[in-house]
Parts: C-alpha cells; structure tokens; sequence
C-alpha cells in the first residue's frame, strides 16, 4: 500500500519504515528489507558467547576478508579470531578546523596486538554528497547517517580484492550496551517519547504518531526495552548496514547478529555493567588494556549541520530543525534528498 505520511513519519521515529508493506509512491517498490527472522543462537553466559564469536569468525574469514576496527570493544573481539596480517578499516571523519573523535589510534593498538594490516577510510562531508543518492535508490528510502562511511569503506574493500566485510554490529542491542535507556522502567507514554528519533509533527505538516511498535512490546503499561531494541532497533540496524555493503557488492558479515541474549541480568545493566558478558570477553582476550568508554561510530553531524538553512519542501514546516541536535537535522536533510529524488522517479 502507498502511504507517504505515514512512511515519512516512521523514518522520523525510527529511521525506517515499520511496516513493511508500505511505500512511498505509487508505481515504486517496496523500502528493501533484509530479512531478520533468521535463527539466532541462545547465549547464556560468557564461554558460550566467546566460543560461538571464534568459531563463527574463523569459519566466515578462513576464505579471506577484511574487518572495520573501531577503537571499541565488540570490533577488537574479532580482531583476535581473524587470521594474522587481515586488513582492518578504521573510519575517521574530517571536519577543516574542527578537532572530532579520531578513534584510529586505538584500532591501530588493537592491530598490532594482534598483527593486522590498519588502514584508514577518511571521511569527507562530500562523500554524503556524492554517495547518499546512490544508496537511497538501492534501498528505497532515506538511509542512516552510518551508511555512507560504511559504503565508502566497502567500496574500497572490495578494491582491495575483499568479499567479505566483518563488523562486530548488533552487539549493544543483543547484549545491552545502551544503560542509560535501560536505566528505569518506562511506560508506554514515556518510551514513544524517549525513543522517537524525531517525532513526526515536530517537523511535518502531514503525520502518523506511530505507536504499533511500542505497544508490541508493551505489558501492563510497561515497555520491555530489552525486548523492543531486539526487534525494531535490531532490524533498522541490521538493514542499515546491510543496504551499505549489498551496494557496494560485498557481503556483510555480522556474528554478534547471530546471537540472542535473552536471560538478562537488568540490576548489574542498572549499576553500570552495560553489556557485560562482552566485556567479560574483552577483559579476558586484552589482559593488560583497559576497557574503553563506548563511544557512536563517530560521524561529526554537530559540526556538518551547525549551519544548515533547515528544509525548504512543502511537506515541512518552516524552521523546524531550529533547536534540534545534529543526529535529528541529518535525518530531516536525508528524508528531504529522498523526497527529491522521489520527485524524479
């Protein structure tokens, strides 16, 4: 079924459309959607999960590949089960005349723990520019602002003769990396509003507030985050890096995707150990290094929006992006650039 509004405003709040049987226009196809129903294997503790990544990461890579190593925990994992002298790509955004998170240094440490190949994927504000039609026209809606690096980097991966392309994705959704969301219990009111990336009436003259995906989850006026981020964040996650690489032509390759951790201990996400049976994990492959903060996968939007005009469409209202942060006036310039390219199809 075409539904406009009602796509735009999905985007909005969960940077993707929701209900897959919705299109933007008449006469297009569907949004691409990878299918996430695949079976995952139940985690319960530390070995499990530890002996599931080797395996899975040695099975996948034996053929060759490359990795993207970021300067973070779930990425440098994998790094110890991929063969020695594996080409690893760590993204780093350039803004002339701004100083923003360059976590090159510490994938390089993570390389020569383990002898990898580090090589750096510079990323300009003109690549946005010049590679975010492309992937909008293979996925069919607007895209996520991680698409473009991800794309980049593919593209060069597979100039560089690779098929494959290893992320260590997913692993804050599967196995709670977000504690300050996972912070307090949540009614239903409270969680659309915590959640929604954007709400659609902030910034639309036509709009659905869409609540399905919340009420999924939701028992006795309560949302069970953990839940939800399995289902609605997982799949927008896992489709957003799967449209970049597809594009690129190489095969996107994700081990923590293949896994569900559902026996969550809630108290110590609560207490400060987000994501502990992967730090577990961490702390036992790297001995000697500290755990690093988790931090986005840099992408300087605060810097690349702080003076952008806001949108012109019809379908907006005047000002809207005015007191929104960097993240939510990307994601009002990207559904603008599809709605262009709408107009041409």
């Amino acid at each position: 079924m075409v539904d406009k509004t009602y796509a735009m405003s999905s985007f909005l709040q969960f940077r993707t459309v929701y209900n897959k049987s919705v299109a933007f226009l008449n006469d297009m196809e569907l949004p691409r959607s990878y299918n996430t129903g695949f079976n995952r294997m139940h985690i319960n503790n530390c070995n499990e999960l530890h002996d599931f990544l080797k395996k899975t990461t040695e099975n996948e890579m034996q053929g060759g590949g490359a990795i993207a190593l970021s300067g973070g925990i779930d990425s440098a994992i994998l790094a110890k089960f991929v063969p020695k002298g594996t080409v690893a790509y760590t993204f780093r955004c350039i803004v002339p005349g701004k100083e923003v998170i360059d976590e090159s240094p510490a994938a390089k440490q993570y390389c020569d723990i383990n002898e990898l190949e580090h090589r750096i994927i510079d990323i300009y504000w003109d690549d946005y520019e010049q590679y975010t039609p492309v992937l909008m026209k293979h996925k069919r809606a607007p895209i996520h602002s991680i698409e473009v690096q991800i794309y980049k980097a593919a593209l060069q991966a597979r100039k560089d003769g690779f098929n494959k392309f290893l992320f260590g994705e997913t692993a804050d959704i599967v196995y709670c990396g977000f504690n300050n969301i996972l912070s307090k219990d949540y009614t239903l009111g409270e969680f659309v509003d915590r959640y929604s990336y954007i709400m659609p009436y902030k910034v639309l003259k036509n709009y659905n507030v869409i609540t399905e995906p919340f009420i999924k989850h939701c028992k006795d006026g309560f949302i069970n985050v953990h839940s939800f981020f399995n289902e609605v964040f997982f799949h927008e996650a896992y489709n957003s890096y799967k449209n970049a690489c597809e594009t690129a032509g190489v095969e996107f390759i994700a081990p923590f995707s293949l896994t569900k951790h559902e026996q969550l201990d809630l108290d110590r996400v609560r207490r400060g150990e987000n994501k502990y049976l992967v730090r577990e994990i961490f702390k036992r492959l790297y001995p000697d290094l500290d755990v690093p903060e988790k931090i986005p996968m840099p992408r300087p939007v605060t810097e690349w929006f702080e003076n952008w005009e806001g949108p012109k469409r019809s379908e907006f209202w005047s000002n809207c992006h005015i007191n929104m942060n960097g993240d939510q006036k990307y994601y009002i310039w990207i559904l603008e650039k599809f709605l262009d390219i709408l107009d041409n199809y």
